[in-house]
C-alpha cells in the first residue's frame, strides 16, 4: 500500500468517524425525546420537551412576529413551529455528537444542557410545577447514557480514532451498529409506549365527550331568517361548520380532558360565596341558546379568522351573582374577571361587560353537539362583542374575580390592550382577489359585523369612486355579522373594489390602516379583479 493510499484510506476512516459521531448525537437525542414523551404521559402532556420549548418560544414571541406566523402559515403555524424545533434539536445533537467523539464528557454536557433548557422551558409555562420538570431531565439523562456508549464504541478505550488499528476499527463498527440498534429500538420503545398512555388518556376523554348529552336549553335561539341568508356563491355561510370555524391560540397540544374529572372554581375579590362546580352540576343549570359570531384579534383587515355559530352554555351574569358578585358600577370592588385554561392560558374580562347584560356564556355545546376538542371541550367562555384574547377561554376551569390594576394576562403581558372590544369591520368574499370576470352585472358580496352593536349599513366603490350602498341581508341579532350583496355592473379592465360598513350607532368603518397590535386591525378591505 502506497502512501498515498494509506493517506486516502485515514481520511476516509476518519471522515466516516465524524459522520458516526454526528449520527451518534442524533440518537441520543432521538433518545431523550422518546423517554421524555414516556415520562410526560405520567405527568402532562404539555411537559413533554418539545411541546414545553415550543411553548415558551410561543409565550416570548413578539407579537408581531406572532401575528406574521399567523398569517403566512394559518392554522398549521404551530406544525410549523415544532418541525423547526425538531430540525434545530437534530443539528444541535450532531455537533454535539462530533464533539463527544474528541471529548465525551463534553458531549454528554452538551445534552444535560438539552435537559436544562426543557426543564426550564417546562417550569416557565403557566400553571406548571416541579413535576413538569421531570420528562425534560429524565430524557436528557437518557441521552447522555446513550451518548457514552455510542461514542464509547467509535474511541475504544479513549484512544484517537486515527490512532485505533485498523483491525480493532472494524470491530468498533460491528459495537457500533449493534448498540446503535439496541438503543433505538429501546428508545423507539419508550417513546410507543408514551404515546399509547398519552393516547388512553385522550381515549377516556374522547369517551367522556361521547357520553355527553346536551340538555334542551330554557331559552332558545330564534330561527335564522332565509333573508339572513343570501344564496349567492362564494359567499360565507351564515353558521361556520365546526370543522371550518377558525382556531387561533397558544395549545401546541390540544386538551383532553375528561368531563368526568372537570372542575369549575369561582373565587376571588368580591366573592362572597365561592362555588365549585363538575360537569354534571353545569349541565344541569338553565341553559341558553345563541348565534354569536366570535372573531380573533390576529385577523387582519379582510382576514378569516371570524366564524359564526349557535352556541349552548350557561348564562355567566347569574352564576357570578349566584357567588356574590356584583359589578363595579353597582360598587363592586373587582373590575376584571380572569378565566384560566387547563394549560395555563389567563384572559381577563371586564366584569362590567359581562354583567351588563348581553349574552355572556359559558359555553358547552357547539352547532347542537358538544364543544370540539379544539375549540374548548368541556366548557369555554362566549362573550359576544370582545375579541377573543379577552373574553373566549378554551378549557375553561377557573375564574378569578380581581382587579386589572392586580393582575395583567396573559396577552395583556405582551403588549396588548386591557380592554378590547370588536372594531367594526366588513369582508368582500366574492369576487376573490385576481379573479377574471366577464363584463356585465357581477355580483359583489361577502360579510360585515360589528358584535352587540349590530350593521346598519354596507357600502362599496369601484376604483376610488363614489360609495354604492349594498343590499344588506336580514339582521339574524345583534351578536352576529351580517351578510350583504351588491349588483355591480362590470366594464372591461383592471379595477379595485373596496367595502366598509357602518354600525348601529351610525359609525362608519374607518379607513385608517392599523395592524392588529394593541387592539385590533382596521382599514378597509379591497380586492383587485379583472374584467374582460
Amino acid at each position: 500500500m502506497t502512501q498515498e493510499t494509506s493517506t486516502a484510506s485515514r481520511r476516509r476512516t476518519r471522515l466516516a468517524r465524524v459522520a458516526l459521531a454526528a449520527l451518534s448525537g442524533a440518537i441520543a437525542a432521538f433518545a431523550a425525546l422518546c423517554v421524555g414523551e414516556l415520562l410526560s404521559a405520567a405527568v402532562r402532556p404539555e411537559s413533554s420537551p418539545v411541546t414545553a420549548v415550543g411553548g415558551a418560544v410561543v409565550d416570548r414571541t413578539p407579537p408581531e412576529v406572532k401575528d406574521w406566523a399567523v398569517r403566512t402559515f394559518g392554522t398549521a403555524d404551530k406544525l410549523v413551529l415544532l418541525g423547526s424545533i425538531l430540525v434545530l434539536l437534530v443539528l444541535f445533537a450532531a455537533v454535539v455528537g462530533v464533539v463527544a467523539r474528541r471529548h465525551r464528557p463534553a458531549g454528554v454536557a452538551g445534552v444535560l444542557v438539552f435537559g436544562v433548557v426543557g426543564a426550564v422551558a417546562a417550569l416557565s409555562r403557566a400553571g406548571s410545577g416541579w413535576l413538569d420538570t421531570l420528562p425534560a431531565a429524565g430524557g436528557a439523562v437518557a441521552g447522555a447514557a446513550v451518548l457514552w456508549l455510542l461514542t464509547g464504541r467509535l474511541t475504544g478505550t479513549g484512544a484517537r480514532a486515527d490512532e485505533i488499528p485498523r483491525d480493532r476499527a472494524a470491530l468498533d463498527r460491528r459495537g457500533f451498529v449493534l448498540a446503535a440498534g439496541a438503543s433505538v429500538a429501546v428508545s423507539a420503545g419508550a417513546g410507543f409506549a408514551g404515546r399509547r398512555l398519552g393516547a388512553s388518556g385522550a381515549a377516556e376523554a374522547e369517551a367522556s365527550r361521547a357520553r355527553v348529552r346536551l340538555p334542551r336549553p330554557a331559552s332558545s335561539a330564534r330561527p335564522i331568517p332565509a333573508a339572513a341568508r343570501p344564496e349567492v356563491k362564494g359567499l360565507s355561510p351564515f353558521t361556520t361548520p365546526n370543522r371550518d370555524f377558525y382556531r387561533v391560540d397558544t395549545a401546541l397540544v390540544v386538551p383532553r380532558v375528561d368531563a368526568g374529572s372537570w372542575r369549575l372554581k369561582v373565587h376571588g375579590g368580591g366573592v362572597r360565596r365561592p362555588l365549585e362546580l363538575d360537569f354534571q352540576q353545569l349541565l344541569r343549570r338553565d341553559m341558553i341558546e345563541r348565534d354569536i359570531t366570535l372573531t380573533c384579534v390576529s385577523n387582519e383587515v379582510g382576514g378569516p379568522y371570524v366564524s359564526s355559530a349557535r352556541w349552548l352554555g350557561v348564562p355567566l351574569a347569574p352564576l357570578l351573582e349566584e357567588a356574590g358578585v356584583r359589578p363595579p358600577s353597582l360598587g363592586g370592588p373587582a373590575d376584571q374577571l380572569v378565566s384560566r385554561s387547563v394549560d395555563g392560558m389567563t384572559i381577563g374580562t371586564p366584569v362590567d361587560t359581562v354583567m351588563d347584560g348581553r349574552d355572556a356564556i359559558l359555553a358547552v355545546g357547539m352547532n347542537g353537539e358538544p364543544l370540539p376538542f379544539r375549540h374548548g371541550f368541556p366548557v369555554r367562555m362566549v362573550v359576544p362583542g370582545l375579541y377573543g384574547y379577552v373574553s373566549a377561554c378554551k378549557w375553561l376551569q377557573e375564574l378569578e374575580l380581581t382587579t386589572f390594576d392586580a393582575f395583567d394576562p396573559y396577552w395583556v403581558r405582551r403588549t396588548w390592550a386591557r380592554e378590547a372590544p370588536v372594531k367594526t369591520q366588513s369582508r368582500i368574499d366574492t369576487p376573490r382577489p385576481f379573479a377574471r370576470l366577464r363584463a356585465g352585472t357581477v355580483r359583489v358580496a361577502g360579510v360585515a359585523w360589528a358584535q352587540h352593536r349590530g350593521i346598519r349599513k354596507v357600502e362599496v366603490r369601484v376604483d376610488g369612486g363614489p360609495w354604492q350602498e349594498a343590499r344588506l341581508a336580514a339582521q339574524a341579532n345583534l351578536d352576529t355579522w351580517r351578510q350583504w350583496v351588491w349588483e355591480w355592473p362590470a366594464t372591461e379592465g383592471s379595477h379595485t373594489l373596496e367595502v366598509r360598513a357602518t354600525d348601529a350607532t351610525g359609525t362608519p368603518q374607518t379607513s385608517r390602516r392599523q395592524g392588529t397590535v394593541p387592539d385590533g386591525a382596521t382599514g378597509l378591505h379591497s380586492v383587485v379583479v379583472s374584467v374582460d
